[in-house]
């Protein structure tokens, strides 16, 4: 993909938070995120190139001579501009040594993006913003080979889906799996968890709110794990990583209904 879709997800993040007035405050910050990491790709592709890899694992690829002098203006620039306990996670972080800095990336990198047991949530947090567009960037330029199998984590970097798409598809939609860190998409079964492969229908929960007709809830009864997919289908002008960021509804009614997410969003929900 070119750089242009980090445009798109900042005219979504606008659009929706004049529409949705109690998620604006969130969508105002991942704008700003998502510009610095419109900027970080570009610098990535200008240092790196634009030559696509060969088939391989993105993880085993953690360039720290190209990304360690970025991160501090990264931390600076969003202490400027976020909620008051990340702004201060920033800026202590951004006190600390280069050698902690690449400690703290290496340890995120390598967990999966999952939560290093050593990592605290917002370091956590900042470490897969930063990340993500080096993620995209390796992901964009990377060949692909042929899937075999609907896997349930991302078959180029091995990290959990962020949600689900329902793209048109004859007379009907097919499904996929966003990744929550290189944000690559593969095809994934429609009546099947993701987080434990549960295929029994009685067991697979779905829950839509008229606000939001085109995000709903998947839940599954089994392992009381949830994910947001949004459906192209009744709304082709959604851009998927917003519109899951805006529904913040639908995330308390998952929580008060007993149901974990299988992986937080930008914004940590």
């Amino acid at each position: 993909m070119k750089p242009s879709k980090w445009d798109a997800r900042i005219r979504r993040a606008e659009e929706l938070a004049s529409s949705y007035p109690f998620a604006s405050e969130g969508l105002h910050f991942y704008k700003h995120v998502t510009g610095l990491q419109k900027s970080l790709y570009a610098k990535f592709e200008t240092e790196c190139g634009s030559q696509k890899r060969a088939i391989g694992a993105l993880r085993e690829e953690l360039d720290s001579f190209v990304l360690l002098p970025l991160f501090p203006s990264f931390l600076s620039q969003i202490e400027g501009h976020a909620p008051g306990p990340l702004a201060k996670a920033a800026r202590d972080l951004r006190a600390r040594d280069a050698q902690r800095w690449q400690r703290l990336l290496a340890d995120f990198w390598q967990n999966r993006a999952e939560s290093p047991p050593l990592l605290e949530p917002a370091e956590t947090l900042l470490s897969c913003a930063f990340l993500q567009p080096y993620a995209e960037y390796l992901a964009d330029h990377t060949e692909r080979e042929p899937l075999h199998a609907t896997p349930s984590l991302c078959p180029l970097c091995l990290a959990k889906p962020l949600l689900g798409v329902l793209r048109p598809e004859g007379d009907g939609a097919k499904r996929s799996l966003i990744c929550a860190l290189c944000a690559n998409e593969w095809e994934y079964r429609r009546i099947v968890c993701p987080a434990c492969g549960e295929e029994d229908v009685r067991k697979l929960a779905v829950y839509t709110s008229e606000g939001f007709g085109h995000v709903r809830v998947e839940a599954c009864d089994t392992c009381r794990t949830y994910i947001k997919t949004v459906d192209l289908t009744k709304n082709g002008h959604a851009v998927p990583v917003v519109d899951e960021l805006a529904t913040i509804p639908l995330d308390l009614w998952a929580t008060e209904h007993g149901y974990t997410k299988l992986h937080a969003n930008l914004l940590g929900l």
